[in-house]
């Protein structure tokens, strides 16, 4: 099979099972700027913007800048400038493969050495929606209020050089100063993170930092601007070089950085703008005037049973999400961890079956074709993911402790070994904080949840103390395998 690299120019020449754009990809020009341009986004919202512009010619304004903020995003740039913005998608499980050429990308920046670049383009006429998935760590929050942190390092340097900002919000202020000064229209600030109340937070950050440099345009901001909350899901693993090598040999493209990534998709969209949106409801999204009925359902039941199973799994020696879903015993637990403590912490969602939606999470994470590594999972997720329905299950006088063998894993995985003494990748920015205080108590519970940039009081609370220590002593005692084995 002749192997052809990605290019608007190679697009007519790759086989009938490489889906390419429908539409002249020349044609798209910006609408939107995201920041935090990783495989995520691009499986995601780039994905539903790419099958709008396939419906409606006019979406074709909606074209997405991808920028990266730190240095190592200039990989992402480096990658994808070659290839005219363009990058393949593979949809895939254990029955189907869809293979498609995302076209929807009209830009890529790296702004970590100058944001002058980033700036300009979402002063660009046409933008009116600036998008982030940044992750927590990029909102520059304390981790026990989950309000901006003024002497963040990132935060404090842009308070002293606030034109030439680094931070996400830092930027996003400014280019709103400019939007301000210039009598135009202020753009939609649309987070796409796995935070609560993302909207909420994103607005109470920008509002902050702005309150901090002029209190006049926080009020602009608050007066004409929008943050709406988002719900977004879909299962994205880290590429890895054999795939881009599969790709090439299955079918002859050559992509620098192609994205992998489960079938299922779902986004839901607090239907709150400043300045117009893409109708991404003719493509999947859902719009409604409240998210946080869905955003807790995908928060309690997937992320908070992703990160228990990816804690016990990866002391037991697994290195991948569906290798735990092999393990009965790990099938068992998450079963129960969402119908005993997670699920009945959650408001009613409209429209859904929880009982399907449940079982349709293990399908997902049986999912062995994307081969999504337990190391990720643990290094994406905060483990308010597990303290945020303990909290809540304390203060209804429930039980919680599969929920507290969760934290207990938690515990003992960032001492940095498996149960087989094994190194154990821990990312985390207070991962030597973490360690000593690991070290420090071992079996005892009580140096980590100590820690009152992430446990707060909850950390004094006897019973919390009592129940983690109770599963972190058998996790030292017997191995993530065995606590298991004897659970009820």
């Amino acid at each position: 099979m002749e192997r052809l690299r990605l290019s608007r120019a190679a697009l007519d020449r790759f086989p009938p099972a490489v889906r390419v754009p429908g539409y002249e990809v020349a044609s798209v020009t910006p609408g939107i700027v995201h920041l935090g341009f990783g495989g995520f986004h691009r499986a995601h919202m780039a994905r539903y913007t790419h099958d709008l512009m396939e419906r409606q010619p006019a979406a074709r304004n909606w074209g997405i800048v991808g920028a990266g903020l730190l240095a190592g995003d200039r990989k992402m740039h480096e990658a994808l400038a070659p290839q005219d913005g363009l990058y393949t998608l593979v949809e895939r499980d254990d029955r189907t493969e869809k293979v498609t050429v995302i076209g929807a990308v009209a830009q890529t920046i790296c702004s970590a050495d100058d944001p002058s670049s980033l700036l300009a383009a979402i002063a660009g006429r046409g933008i009116r929606i600036v998008s982030l998935t940044v992750t927590e760590n990029g909102y520059c929050l304390h981790p026990a209020t989950k309000r901006l942190d003024r002497r963040h390092e990132a935060i404090a340097a842009d308070l002293e050089d606030p034109m030439r900002p680094h931070s996400a919000i830092g930027i996003i202020v400014e280019a709103y100063r400019q939007r301000m000064i210039s009598g135009r229209t202020a753009f939609t600030a649309l987070s796409c993170d796995n935070i609560p109340h993302n909207g909420r937070v994103l607005k109470d950050a920008v509002l902050k930092f702005a309150h901090l440099r002029d209190p006049g345009l926080a009020g602009w901001i608050a007066a004409k601007a929008r943050f709406p909350s988002t719900m977004v899901d879909r299962i994205t693993p880290i590429t890895r070089p054999e795939d881009t090598a599969e790709l090439a040999a299955r079918y002859g493209v050559v992509d620098n950085w192609p994205v992998f990534c489960e079938p299922f998709s779902q986004w839901v969209i607090e239907d709150d703008f400043a300045d117009g949106r893409p109708a991404w409801e003719l493509t999947g999204a859902q719009f409604v005037s409240d998210v946080a009925p869905y955003e807790f359902m995908k928060l309690r039941l997937l992320n908070a049973s992703h990160l228990a199973v990816a804690g016990l799994g990866r002391l037991a020696g697994y290195r991948f999400v569906h290798e735990t879903m092999l393990d009965a015993s790990l099938r068992r637990y998450m079963e129960a961890l969402m119908d005993r403590e997670t699920a009945p912490t959650l408001p009613p969602v409209p429209g859904v079956d929880l009982a399907e939606y449940k079982a349709t999470l293990v399908a997902r994470f049986a999912n062995a074709t994307i081969r999504d590594t337990l190391d990720r999972v643990n290094a994406d997720a905060p483990v308010n993911l597990l303290v945020d329905p303990i909290r809540e299950r304390l203060k209804a006088d429930a039980d919680f402790d599969l929920l507290a063998l969760a934290l207990a894993a938690w515990f003992r995985r960032v001492r940095g070994t498996d149960d087989a003494g094994q190194p154990v990748d821990v990312r985390h920015p207070l991962a030597p904080l973490l360690l000593e205080k690991a070290v420090e108590g071992g079996a005892d519970p009580r140096p980590l949840l100590g820690i009152e940039n992430l446990f707060g009081e909850l950390g004094r609370n006897e019973r919390l103390v009592s129940t983690v220590g109770k599963w972190l002593a058998s996790l030292y005692r017997v191995g993530a395998a065995g606590t298991l084995r004897a659970l009820r």
